[in-house]
């Protein structure tokens, strides 16, 4: 068998590089989802992190392992924009060069985020250009170091932090966790998780959860191979459009989760609402998947507590006001 990308140490490692400089979002519980779901639901609100998302954690794991003689020439990454937040804020700290490929319809509050913080926009047709070989192209021109959105060790490691600071979070609150739903595009975050996880709690059962049209971990997880979703798939989850799962992050999935669950837009626009009126938070439509998963019976029942993610903050004023509105 082919070792696994990380392992536990990598991602405690991570947590200790970047310990200091990214911040240790809240877990948070609610009486009313608690009642809702029938059991305790702690609450990961990854909003809170610099760029409004999870994604600091792994690219500043991964950004300042560069050697300081390899920084000049700066770095190249693509992202429909949490990816492009995290890599910019991280570049700024680090006083790197950052260069990142989006697709020119990703929400505008992500691109304007992104050059404020630094970063050089680079902006491509998602529906007849590689973001990837536009990205190589850069790279290889400038010298630069690729910093891929979730097939990366370190990236991958990065964000599994996540995980370790739920379980010690969730026993400080007393709480046993059991399952832990996480949203998944290319899969490094809920590969990260799983990872630190299931080694401090080997029982627990992790879920990937997916926007319906852009199952393929899902469905990768049930044939046992790589799948892809179909041409021309649409989603309000801008974040969680992967066209298929990592090279890197799908093993790890594979040998570590539970399965994959996957909603509807309408489910997430639901999820988003409720963020906003009994949780009062705002949550992006990729970062309320796990929280629709729950809210509609997807997850598998079980009356131990549970732990879901809410991955990012970052969606535009006028989507927001429509999907609040009840129109997405």
């Amino acid at each position: 068998m082919t070792a696994l990308a990380i392992d536990a140490d990598d991602v405690r490692n991570a947590a200790a590089q970047i310990a200091g400089v990214a911040v240790r979002t809240p877990l948070i519980e609610n009486a009313v989802l608690n009642a809702i779901a029938g059991r305790r639901v702690l609450i990961k609100f990854e909003g809170a992190q610099h760029s409004g998302s999870f994604k600091f954690r792994g690219a500043y794991n991964r950004l300042s392992r560069i050697a300081p003689k390899d920084r000049a020439a700066g770095v190249v990454a693509w992202s429909s924009g949490n990816h492009a937040q995290g890599v910019a804020a991280a570049a700024r700290l680090l006083d790197i060069p950052a260069a990142i490929v989006m697709p020119a319809d990703a929400p505008a509050i992500k691109i304007a985020n992104t050059r404020a913080l630094g970063g050089q926009v680079v902006p491509y047709d998602r529906m007849t250009q590689s973001r990837e070989e536009i990205a190589t192209g850069l790279a290889r021109e400038r010298g630069a170091i690729v910093v891929p959105s979730y097939d990366d060790p370190h990236v991958i490691a990065g964000q599994g932090t996540t995980g370790l600071e739920i379980m010690e979070q969730a026993a400080a609150a007393d709480a046993q966790i059991g399952q832990v739903l996480v949203c998944c595009g290319g899969g490094g975050l809920v590969a990260g998780i799983a990872t630190a996880i299931r080694d401090i709690a080997p029982s627990v059962a992790i879920y990937a959860v997916e926007p319906a049209e852009f199952d393929d971990t899902a469905r990768s997880l049930a044939s046992g191979r790589r799948e892809t979703v179909r041409a021309g798939a649409l989603s309000i989850c801008d974040a969680l459009m992967a066209p298929s799962p990592g090279a890197l992050t799908f093993p790890i999935n594979q040998a570590l989760l539970a399965g994959g669950l996957s909603v509807t837009d309408d489910e997430v626009g639901a999820a988003m609402r409720f963020a906003f009126e009994t949780l009062k938070l705002v949550v992006e439509p990729g970062g309320a998947v796990a929280l629709a998963a729950l809210l509609h019976d997807k997850a598998p029942h079980s009356d131990t507590p549970v732990a879901i993610v809410l991955s990012g903050a970052n969606v535009d004023a006028a989507a927001y006001a429509a999907i609040l509105g009840g129109a997405g």
